[in-house]
């Protein structure tokens, strides 16, 4: 199926002007290229191709494109979804290991010796040394390379206080990855005007979502809910702690909360908390030969949309689309922009970049992005 992939290089990316209002702060190249791609294209292949176009998150994007089509057709999910939301369980929790261990020593400014360290540990980790089959030594390991603490314990602070927790963990622990965030704290702990978290869709909310997918042309390229921009992460997850259920204040915690999610997908399994049971999926049938369906994965909620020739998996594709987290948090009027209109336009650019490349981590776009650097007064 590689004839059908789009030439390398298309992903697209972002551009970020700090200081300058939105909409014209924040631009993305970015394009649903499986909606371009999937018509005509077998139902039962579409999966398959979805996870071809987006490797970075392809697990993510195989069960979302196989329970929408499974929607469509009427059926449930396969006898293969257990096996598939293991995948994305471990999908999800290397992604994080690997923007916590390859980006955040790079992009949060931090001493040469806590890339070092970060390197050290990353050669070490069970889960990316012998994935599928070291994930019953990851809390440990985190213990003794991420936390300095059991990994449990660490869970549970975060869960009554979490800001507390953190800037006390911070301040208290010297491992790199405390170190590092709590040096990163001056230029990410500070407040910053956000959109609403997006709520996890019931049904209502499903076949609205459906309906704009299908009839609105730029719906999937720069989306709103009820009338209003909604972010999307690792701090909005249908499981959300009840403590937890408003916006994280400021990078600095979503940080934080990429983190405790990490943990929470290396704990054994509690239900609701943590562990195989953490991350949600769900399906519904639309109409005749439709079908909508969510996936929770690392950086957010993505969303897929399928309608059939007919309603059986031998149909053909007539047309699709995809929702990515992506599209939520970098709307050119979103969480990101509104953070990059706040900040001043003339000013010392290397404080800029650094928060910039912190708001950057925070939100982790699964594309890159570059920045127009704020002119000196």
């Amino acid at each position: 199926m590689s004839e059908h992939l789009p030439p390398p290089g298309l992903a697209g990316h972002l551009r970020l002007r700090p200081g300058r209002a939105r909409p014209d702060n924040l631009h993305s190249t970015r394009q649903d290229w499986l909606a371009r791609l999937a018509p005509g294209q077998p139902a039962d292949q579409l999966p398959a191709l979805a996870g071809r176009l987006f490797s970075l998150c392809g697990q993510a994007q195989r069960l979302c494109a196989s329970l929408a089509v499974q929607a469509a057709c009427g059926q449930p999910a396969g006898e293969d979804h257990a096996q598939a939301l293991a995948a994305l369980h471990e999908e999800t929790l290397r992604e994080h290991l690997r923007r916590i261990l390859l980006d955040w020593p790079r992009q949060l400014g931090g001493e040469p010796a806590h890339a070092v360290q970060a390197a050290n540990a990353l050669a070490s980790c069970p889960a990316l040394r012998r994935p599928g089959s070291g994930l019953g030594e990851l809390p440990q390991w985190l213990a003794h390379h991420l936390l300095g603490q059991p990994a449990e314990r660490w869970l549970s602070a975060w869960e009554l206080r979490p800001e507390t927790h953190l800037r006390q963990w911070c301040d208290t622990h010297d491992g790199w990855l405390p170190r590092l965030l709590g040096q990163a704290r001056a230029w990410t702990d500070q407040a910053q005007a956000a959109c609403p978290l997006l709520p996890w869709p019931d049904e209502a909310a499903a076949q609205a979502l459906a309906r704009r997918l299908a009839t609105e042309h730029r719906f999937s390229s720069q989306p709103d809910w009820q009338g209003q921009c909604a972010e999307t992460g690792p701090w909005s997850r249908r499981h959300t702690h009840p403590a937890q259920t408003l916006a994280p204040a400021t990078p600095w915690l979503r940080l934080g909360a990429r983190l405790a999610e990490l943990i929470r997908l290396a704990l054994p399994d509690e239900a609701g908390r943590c562990g195989r049971g953490w991350l949600q999926t769900a399906q519904w049938p639309i109409g005749p030969g439709e079908g909508l369906a969510a996936v929770e994965m690392a950086r957010g909620l993505l969303v897929h949309r399928v309608r059939l020739s007919r309603a059986d998996t031998q149909a053909r594709v007539l047309d699709c689309q995809v929702l990515a987290p992506t599209e939520w948090n970098f709307h050119p009027r979103g969480s990101v922009a509104q953070a990059l209109e706040a900040w001043p336009a003339h000013g010392a650019s290397d404080r800029v970049q650094a928060q910039v490349q912190a708001l950057i981590c925070a939100y982790d776009p699964c594309v890159s992005y570059e920045m127009e650097a704020p002119q000196h007064a």
